[in-house]
């Protein structure tokens, strides 16, 4: 009899890659992938732990699963990832219906530890060590980089696809749970990434966004007295047949060396976009946050990458009502929201996390209706900043890598011309009319309008349609989790 798998994801762009291996190792088991966790043999849930929020609504899921796996006992439950590292013992207790605990090191496992289910019964556990209880060469082992199938089905598009090139964390900001639940900061060798990133050229991906927790922290030891840094592993893989864009996400302000950002202007594959979170513009706030840099530097920083990079686009992220912020301190990030001309940002209410140094050592002392209120604040003032980087593009063609029909789109009856959505070379949406078939393709598109969202405009290569009049495919600058279902768009 055939073997169902139902996954669903909720986090990041590393979960959802953790989530194409785990399909692409037990679709080599005899797996097929279904659409509701009712109709599966093997129900998985990859989980997130940033905020309470996607922990709540992994719990919520594993509620409504229980009468299911009382009346099917056969039914295999798994909670696997962040949340299951960081807290085994209360996803056990709150959820005694599930089989498999499995932590982000050790998804390798994952066949293994169903069937033991399958021929036992037994309830398997499978964690990495914890980093304050054994030697970092005993964690570092223990966290297993996880890279070898991958699952087309899994990706955001048939030409797009994500590649880890390293795992783990060594920064120990104070608000973040990362460090613990993912491990030492290691970096893959850059042969094994090259040949990764072959492989899926050669299965139709176009574009690749390379994959950290601190990305422009790569650096790998060649063994001959040669390092390589996220500069060299761009030269290396820029000349891959079939490859077009690479992007690679998300960098340390720190870390923004100059010999990265030479690479960014000089190899035409990739991207000049650089998502580089400040979290605050106040140095009080990054100091508590222990971000290891002050506003000052930032700011040199930013100016830095765009001498270098002439036209490149930044984007970030910021948390609102972190432990002990005012009013002035929130006012800082206001301005440097007003001031350094982010493309877009990606805006967060603190959320205590239990494990973390924050939690242990800052009261979280501002309530929940004023962070909400600096959320959006601070999402107004960068909406009206994105509104004028948008509106500064009004004339220019710029080339469009095609994602496929908007949002819009479905709700179009069918015919030859739909609405269609893709991104430019600088991370920018922009929406057009044209015929499905550009999908995967890049045209020129010359610009005519602009939302604080999304650029529109008429195709001036391969087809000439008229403009697009609305699109919803343009992200909120407000943060919402990651939530894939296979055989489903994410969200």
């Amino acid at each position: 009899m055939t073997k169902k798998l139902y996954i669903e994801t909720v986090g990041c762009q590393m979960n959802v890659l953790d989530s194409e291996l785990v399909v692409g190792s037990l679709r080599r088991q005899g797996y097929v992938l279904v659409h509701e966790p009712t109709e599966a043999d093997v129900i998985l849930y990859n989980t997130c732990s940033v905020r309470q929020h996607a922990e709540d609504k992994i719990y919520s899921a594993l509620g409504r699963l229980r009468g299911h796996k009382k009346r099917f006992p056969s039914k295999i439950v798994g909670v696997l990832g962040c949340m299951a590292q960081k807290d085994q013992e209360l996803v056990r207790k709150r959820a005694p219906h599930v089989d498999i605990v499995c932590g982000t090191g050790q998804l390798a496992q994952l066949p293994a530890l169903i069937e033991e289910v399958i021929k036992t019964g037994t309830p398997q556990l499978a964690l990495s060590l914890d980093r304050t209880e054994a030697s970092r060469h005993e964690v570092e082992r223990s966290f297993e980089s996880y890279d070898p199938m991958r699952d087309p089905s899994m990706r955001p598009s048939a030409f797009q696809a994500y590649v880890r090139i390293m795992i783990g964390c060594d920064k120990f900001c104070t608000y973040c749970i990362v460090p613990s639940v993912r491990g030492p900061e290691q970096s893959r060798h850059p042969g094994h990434i090259a040949a990764e990133v072959r492989q899926l050229a050669a299965e139709g991906c176009k574009e690749i966004t390379l994959l950290g927790q601190t990305v422009n922290s790569y650096q790998h030891d060649l063994g001959d007295g040669r390092t390589d840094r996220l500069s060299d592993l761009l030269a290396r893989i820029h000349e891959t047949s079939g490859i077009e864009r690479i992007k690679f996400i998300t960098n340390f302000p720190r870390d923004m060396s100059d010999d990265l950002l030479d690479a960014v202007r000089s190899l035409p594959k990739v991207c000049a976009y650089l998502h580089v979170p400040a979290q605050s513009g106040c140095n009080d706030v990054l100091k508590r946050m222990k971000r290891l840099y002050t506003v000052e530097y930032y700011r040199d920083m930013l100016a830095r990458c765009r001498e270098r990079v002439p036209g490149v686009a930044i984007s970030s992220d910021f948390i609102v009502g972190f432990c002990g912020e005012t009013e002035e301190s929130f006012e800082r990030s206001c301005d440097l929201v007003r001031n350094a001309g982010f493309k877009n940002s990606f805006i967060f209410k603190y959320s205590a996390r239990p494990g973390t140094k924050a939690d242990d050592l800052h009261p979280d002392d501002v309530p929940e209706e004023i962070k909400k209120r600096r959320n959006n604040d601070l999402l107004a003032i960068q909406n009206a900043v994105s509104l004028a980087d948008h509106r500064s593009k009004i004339g220019a063609t710029v080339d469009v890598l095609v994602e496929g029909p908007s949002k819009n789109a479905l709700k179009q009856e069918t015919g030859p011309k739909k609405q269609l959505t893709g991104r430019t070379m600088t991370d920018h949406i922009v929406c057009f009319e044209g015929n499905e078939r550009l999908t995967g393709h890049t045209v020129q598109v010359k610009i005519e309008e602009a939302s604080s969202f999304t650029l529109f405009g008429t195709v001036v290569t391969g087809e000439q349609v008229g403009m697009a009049e609305d699109c919803e495919d343009s992200p909120s600058l407000a943060y919402t989790e990651t939530d894939r279902r296979i055989g489903l768009p994410l969200i």
